[in-house]
């Protein structure tokens, strides 16, 4: 399995992303995957990659400052040290520095993809702790469990090798090269389930890394409860 993190500035949040994953590897190696980390940081400035560092995580320095070229650049260095026979047996988990993944993160993708799926969209909810309680409840009466809406989300979003491979790979674009992806998979025939069992939990601020993105859905409906 590759794991792919881009990061660009996030000194605040990367730790907290960092110990999600770990919990989430370990689960996976007891299952018997082998997985590879591959964090990238692209272009940036803070403490990033001290923080980065203290992790068991392999790093690539870019400088696109383009989430796009970042994941790219993150799964070419997963896949070139996983250095797999058959890209259909490889399965890569995104998910942004800014968001902590659950432990059954890998070991549900995992299972989807030996079910069949080449592309798992799982859902993301923002840190409640982020929002006013208004926008918190407003969340919670229009998202159910159990009937994920099928987004995509970077934050959340596995697809298999050799379907990543056929559909041109993540383009180096400053925002929604994971919808690209996945409109390109689609078109190609790929499987794709939409799951909210390993759910991630994102930032919840209003102003991300992107021009649009997540932070701009949460600050278009916490304008509601401004």
């Amino acid at each position: 399995m590759a794991v792919v993190v881009p990061v660009h500035d996030e000194e605040e949040l990367l730790a907290g992303c960092l110990e999600s994953l770990a919990v989430a590897v370990a689960a996976a190696e007891g299952v018997g995957a082998r997985v590879e980390v591959a964090l990238v940081l692209d272009a940036c400035t803070d403490r990033s990659s001290a923080i980065a560092a203290e992790f068991e995580v392999t790093t690539v320095a870019v400088t696109a400052a383009r989430v796009g070229a970042a994941r790219r650049a993150g799964v070419a260095e997963a896949l070139r040290l996983l250095d797999p026979v058959d890209l259909a047996d490889v399965w890569i988990a995104n998910t942004d520095a800014d968001s902590a993944v659950p432990v059954n993160w890998l070991t549900h993708q995992l299972a989807l993809m030996r079910a069949g799926s080449d592309i798992v969209l799982g859902t993301v909810r923002p840190d409640f702790a982020d929002l006013a309680p208004a926008h918190v409840a407003y969340w919670r009466a229009t998202h159910h469990r159990g009937r994920p809406a099928g987004n995509t989300h970077g934050a959340n979003l596995g697809v298999r090798g050799s379907v990543y491979r056929a559909a041109g790979g993540f383009t180096d674009v400053p925002e929604h090269e994971d919808v690209r992806l996945v409109e390109t998979a689609r078109a190609l025939g790929a499987i794709v389930t939409a799951s909210d069992a390993a759910e991630v939990t994102t930032s919840g601020r209003v102003e991300g890394r992107t021009p649009g993105g997540y932070a701009a859905f949460v600050r278009a409906t916490a304008a509601q409860f401004a």
